[in-house]
């Protein structure tokens, strides 16, 4: 019987609450495969999930013969065809307000202000910033931007998010320029947030949502009068720009 490790593993850090610690593990193998690998030894697994080789082997097994997990003619482990078959059902029923929705809902509990789901529509000079979901604050002083409203990406907090995570920015202005300078900054903190950028009566703080395979999908704008400005703010919308991240496709 090989030696218990003194390092936990990886299912061993983030255990399911009432869950089966071999079942942990066996799913622990299958979520270390990365973007744009095909196959990894069983140094790499074992290492990666820091398990024994010897466990590995048999999670494994167990996977392989579930087809969740197959061997490569170099005797390499890939994502088997049972990953492919969940992924086409998960698509299929896949709805992406019902992802976004809760999230905005969520961040508006915390903030009491508006939250909106924005992406690049059109192509461009003439792109701008379609409001896609939307949840309003019910507070009786707010601004008024609904679903479907197009507004543009030189002005506003999402608007300036999705110039600056899209290729957009470089057809828009020279790379000396200030607004350059501003865009580059934006994509080094991570975030937008202005007061009477696009009104002077409104002010806007803005994060970049990203897709699993590291594009940009939209940005998630807190609107609110500009005397209600809080710069504590920043971190809920962050995190919740975060936690989108994590979801969309």
């Amino acid at each position: 019987m090989p030696k218990k490790s003194t390092t936990p593993s990886l299912a061993e850090q983030t255990p399911a609450t009432g869950g089966v610690a071999a079942v942990d593990k066996a799913l622990s193998l299958l979520t270390v495969f990365r973007q744009g690998e095909t196959a990894l030894t069983l140094s790499d697994l074992a290492e990666r999930t820091a398990m024994h080789k010897s466990t590995c082997l048999r999670l494994l097994a167990s996977l392989q013969h579930s087809n969740f997990i197959q061997r490569t003619q170099g005797g390499n482990y890939a994502l088997g065809r049972e990953v492919s078959r969940l992924q086409g059902i998960y698509m299929a029923g896949f709805a992406l307000g019902d992802v976004v929705y809760p999230i905005l809902q969520d961040l508006v509990n915390k903030t009491k202000e508006s939250a909106a789901y924005s992406v690049i529509q059109g192509a461009g000079q003439s792109a701008q910033r379609l409001c896609l979901y939307r949840v309003h604050s019910e507070q009786m002083l707010r601004d008024h931007i609904r679903e479907g409203d197009l507004l543009p990406l030189s002005r506003g907090a999402g608007g300036r998010v999705l110039l600056a995570f899209s290729d957009l920015n470089k057809l828009a202005y020279k790379p000396a320029s200030k607004e350059a300078q501003q865009l580059a900054q934006v994509r080094l903190n991570g975030y937008f947030a202005a007061v009477g950028d696009r009104s002077p009566d409104l002010a806007g703080i803005a994060a970049p949502v990203f897709k699993n395979n590291g594009a940009l999908a939209a940005s998630l704008t807190l609107t609110m009068p500009s005397s209600r400005y809080n710069e504590k703010h920043i971190a809920a919308v962050v995190a919740a720009a975060g936690a989108l991240s994590q979801q969309i496709l």
